[in-house]
């Protein structure tokens, strides 16, 4: 049987999927067919149904829970990897955030929730990719971005300053860990098959922390030049224990995103048992 997955092509999904993808584990007889894109685009497919498994930010879950069952492992979950919000001048100088120009990556994005958070009243809001947001903040294209994968290792070298954590915003507000990302199945399939996915995907993590601090060709040729140390900088930061199983912490915190995102809407939080395969 073949799938569609789409995963980003950041190292921290590449270095997930490799062995699965690539079958250096036994995959049960399951074969995926393999879309890259970033979780943006990702998002607007999971909003179409576009695709059989995919990885999504939590910010776009409550509009897909419907269609698509979260699985337990291949997601990034955990402290101190929140989007950071920067800019090329001091906060001091710039003023008041609500009144500024500010790139979010992606509107059903949990960067955006997180900064709507922090900054309630902030309404001059550009959505971009999250890869343009570095250069339009330093050609002053807007005055401020939240930036999130790879750019957290990068802003500083390009003179770029740190104006708050959202993650740890996020966590000192909440108490939670920080829920980025998931993988998401759709619910039309039988549940035997969406399980066995579920422990493929387990397994294929296994085999790459097995073998880290291997950088896997797999990994290298979808991260754009990006250096080995910043690879493993990547990895070490959104690949952890969550993305093998949420287990019931990982799920509370989703929980408690889904109760912040629906308090504000108007809508009831669907609950755990309704988003999760067993």
């Amino acid at each position: 049987m073949k799938l569609t997955l789409g995963f980003s092509p950041c190292p921290n999904d590449t270095f997930i999927f490799d062995a699965l993808v690539n079958k250096k584990i036994d995959t049960d007889g399951l074969d995926v067919d393999v879309v890259l894109e970033d979780v943006q685009t990702l998002n607007e497919w999971a909003l179409q149904g576009k695709l059989d498994i995919t990885k999504i930010s939590y910010g776009v879950l409550p509009l897909v829970w419907q269609q698509y069952n979260v699985l337990n492992s291949g997601g990034a979950l955990g402290k101190g990897v929140g989007p950071l919000l920067i800019a090329n001048t001091s906060r001091e100088a710039a003023g008041d955030v609500n009144n500024l120009r500010i790139a979010i990556p992606g509107e059903n994005t949990t960067a955006h929730l997180l900064f709507s958070l922090a900054f309630p009243e902030a309404r001059q809001k550009e959505f971009m990719l999250f890869s343009a947001i570095e250069n339009a903040v330093l050609d002053n294209t807007v005055d401020a971005g939240v930036i999130i994968h790879e750019n957290r290792f990068t802003y500083q070298q390009k003179g770029l300053i740190k104006w708050m954590d959202l993650g740890e915003y996020w966590e000192s507000t909440t108490g939670f860990p920080i829920p980025l990302g998931g993988i998401i199945m759709k619910r039309s399939f039988d549940i035997a098959l969406q399980q066995q996915v579920d422990r493929l995907i387990r397994k294929s993590l296994e085999y790459a922390f097995a073998h880290y601090p291997l950088i896997t060709d797999y990994v290298k040729q979808h991260s754009q030049e990006m250096e080995e140390s910043v690879m493993r900088q990547h990895i070490d930061l959104y690949v952890n224990n969550y993305s093998l199983n949420l287990g019931n912490d990982g799920k509370a915190a989703v929980q408690k995103f889904l109760d912040i995102y629906t308090a504000g809407k108007n809508t009831t939080t669907p609950a755990l048992a309704d988003i999760f395969i067993a």
